[in-house]
């Protein structure tokens, strides 16, 4: 794979992301449509049923539902290769159900890391580690320090 291409596969990771951060639910669908594969391989265990492409919009969704405020920083960024890896700072303000939860409204801030496959331009197949359990103490379910 060239540089060029490793560039490609970098601009359309920071498409979709500017898409996921704008928190139009159409402006995202439309990106995962045109940068995500439909049979993409998503090899993180998610809490739904839909699958592909679909279950990265059904994500979104679920997310920005209870977090409407939802933002994701990308602290790194790197390309190599056909994959794209990312470490991002997620923050937002619980409003809504979240994972059986309901509002709290209080603010979270977790670190997840991502990397994405790309096939033909296209994200192919992913992967991902969630700090869902910082996720989990800031909504009041887990004791800060356990004993």
């Amino acid at each position: 794979m060239s540089v060029d291409q490793a560039a490609g596969n970098k601009a359309t990771f920071h498409r979709m992301h500017d898409a996921m951060n704008s928190g139009d639910a159409e402006l995202f669908a439309r990106a995962i449509d045109e940068c995500v594969d439909p049979d993409v391989v998503i090899r993180t265990p998610l809490p739904i049923d839909a699958t592909g492409a679909e279950a990265l919009k059904e994500v979104f969704r679920r997310l920005t539902r209870a977090f409407p405020d939802l933002n994701v920083a990308v602290e790194d960024v790197i390309a190599e290769g056909d994959r794209v890896v990312s470490r991002n700072t997620v923050t937002g303000t619980h409003k809504g159900e979240y994972m059986g939860v309901p509002p709290t409204g209080r603010s979270i801030t977790y670190n997840e890391i991502f990397v994405y496959r790309f096939a033909d331009g296209r994200v192919a197949e992913t992967w991902g580690v969630v700090d869902v359990l910082a996720q989990l103490r800031q909504l009041g379910l887990f004791p800060a320090n356990p004993s």
